[in-house]
């Protein structure tokens, strides 16, 4: 009967038992027995508090499960949510979903509060005279029980570390559809989605929530309007598309978008003046940090316009429209023979590289390479990473991986964050402590623009490039044919011995391996039928 009835949530529930108690006050008798997994009793009273860590970043709620006890009116409590301590010990934001309210706990069942995400909980008794019974306190977990095929071990532990930690944000956000943020943000942003698509396809292979989020965002925007009311969103479901047919060589879906892509593509066009200056209306933003400076903005999008252009082209040829094909290349030739004004912003030149409109050495060491820690971004590290490997600079990429991402993970991240700078480290406590006098808080005392303060979403997705990179670049593993057909290898240790692991294609797994022996590096790679090796490592 039940399966008449609306329908299945893909996602799966999990209940999971916290691993620390962080701080309590007042009368709590027994708080460590909720750290046990049998049903002991925790008994608050008198207007008592205490804070729960889960030991890592969660999406859902917590349920509060309270025993068999003389009847007595349920207990009315405050519940906090945080990314952080000190979140959970704060005034939480309730922007986008409830991270501070009250509940009642009844006298002898359970019930479930939130919907967000977290890692720490805090619970308050409001109510003087009613004590509060705890046999339990569990997160449940929400989330797609998928299986991840893709893999990367190396011989840099932290460097597995951040790989690992960028699956993890990714399918975190892997929820209805692939969210930006778990806790802010619970919507698809277009632009946001490439590194999380990148993610997607390298760990867990051709997963439908990627095509349904596209679609989803192309159903909701009509042309002439521009995906999230941002015009670059729209070139990025261009590159999107394009990226994922290269993976997953799945010509029928990129056929249903033939209708949506051709005229996209001539309105993208028709804002190219004839000098090859784009002019592209509607919001014009490439991402938060460098939406105040107008010349990173411009010098971005002239080289968002190209990439996009040829990419709709490569994907115009695939659907046998010649025609379409030969009308973007020719605008996106003209756009690239075209100079913006210069720019300092890392972002920016990292793409006007990417695009072939500037030198990848010359642009790396008089830009991205210069004091290479700051001036970054947490979106726009990726294509910063991918720039500095395009000019051959992989030992100053991983060196980059250790410091920036790395320096999240030293401040007590298990995903990653919409916006970090290695500045805010110093003289900081980690997201893990209360802060103590004298310190400042990497939460709530830092962000900027739409991210400030405990609004910071401490699980991005559009974050986890470094994972797609690693893969790409240190396993140099990279489509050479649509669907991998043609695989190319090309490995980079750097300063490692040895890097392994597997990517997920649609003919079965690759499995590739690469020591250091002295001055060579032995490659060896299982690949199944179907796919062929190519590449440098392979002569």
């Amino acid at each position: 009967m039940a399966d008449d009835i609306g329908s299945l949530d893909p996602r799966v529930r999990r209940f999971v038992m916290p691993t620390r108690v962080v701080w309590t006050q007042g009368e709590v008798d027994g708080v460590e027995r909720l750290l046990a997994p049998d049903e002991s009793e925790c008994v608050m009273q008198a207007e008592a508090s205490l804070l729960l860590d889960f030991g890592r970043e969660l999406h859902g709620g917590v349920r509060l499960t309270s025993p068999q006890a003389p009847k007595r009116p349920p207990a009315r409590v405050r519940i906090r949510f945080g990314e952080s301590a000190s979140e959970a010990m704060g005034e939480p934001n309730n922007d986008h979903t409830i991270h501070d309210g009250e509940a009642l706990v009844p006298w002898f069942g359970h019930t479930e509060v939130g919907n967000t995400g977290f890692r720490f909980v805090r619970i308050d008794l409001i109510d003087a005279d009613t004590p509060l019974v705890l046999s339990a306190v569990q997160a449940v977990f929400l989330f797609r029980d998928v299986e991840a095929i893709g893999s990367f071990e190396c011989s840099d532990p932290l460097l597995n570390r951040i790989w690992q930690v960028g699956a993890t944000t990714v399918h975190l956000c892997m929820q209805d559809l692939v969210w930006d943020g778990i806790k802010r943000d619970r919507l698809p942003w277009i632009g946001d989605l490439h590194p999380e698509a990148m993610v997607i396809s390298t760990v867990f292979g051709h997963h439908p929530i990627v095509p349904a989020t596209l679609d989803t965002v192309r159903g909701r925007t009509p042309l002439p309007a521009w995906m999230n009311g941002i015009s670059s969103y729209s070139l990025w479901w261009i590159l999107i598309q394009r990226d994922w047919y290269r993976a997953h060589g799945d010509r029928a879906y990129l056929a249903e978008q033939r209708d949506y892509l051709v005229p996209l593509l001539a309105q993208v066009e028709a804002q190219v003046a004839d000098d090859g200056c784009e002019h592209l209306e509607g919001h014009r933003f490439l991402e938060w940090p460098t939406s105040t400076d107008p010349t990173a903005i411009d010098a971005g999008l002239q080289a968002l316009v190209v990439l996009a252009l040829r990419a709709g082209a490569e994907l115009c040829r695939v659907l046998d429209d010649a025609h379409a094909a030969e009308q973007a290349e020719a605008v996106a030739a003209r756009a690239a023979a075209y100079r913006r004004a210069p720019t300092a912003s890392k972002q920016a030149n990292a793409l006007t590289v990417l695009a072939g409109m500037a030198d990848a050495a010359d642009t790396n060491r008089q830009v991205l390479a210069c004091d290479p820690h700051r001036g970054l971004s947490t979106f726009y590290g990726y294509y910063v990473l991918q720039a500095r490997a395009l000019a051959g600079d992989h030992a100053g990429c991983l060196d980059l991986l250790r410091a920036y991402w790395g320096g999240m993970l030293a401040m007590g991240a298990t995903t990653f964050w919409e916006g970090f700078d290695i500045d805010w480290m110093p003289g900081s406590a980690p997201i893990t402590d209360l802060v103590p006098p004298g310190m400042r808080d990497i939460h709530a005392d830092f962000g900027d623009f739409c991210y400030e303060g405990l609004r910071h979403s401490l699980c991005h997705g559009w974050a986890a490039g470094p994972t797609a990179w690693l893969t790409e670049h240190v396993l140099g593993l990279a489509p050479a044919a649509p669907g991998y057909a043609r695989l190319h290898v090309s490995p980079h240790l750097g300063d490692l011995d040895y890097a392994r692991g597997t990517l997920p294609t649609p003919h079965g797994v690759v499995t590739v391996s690469h020591e250091r022996r002295r001055d060579d590096v032995v490659t060896r790679v299982e690949a199944p039928d179907g796919v062929e090796i190519v590449g440098p490592a392979m002569r």
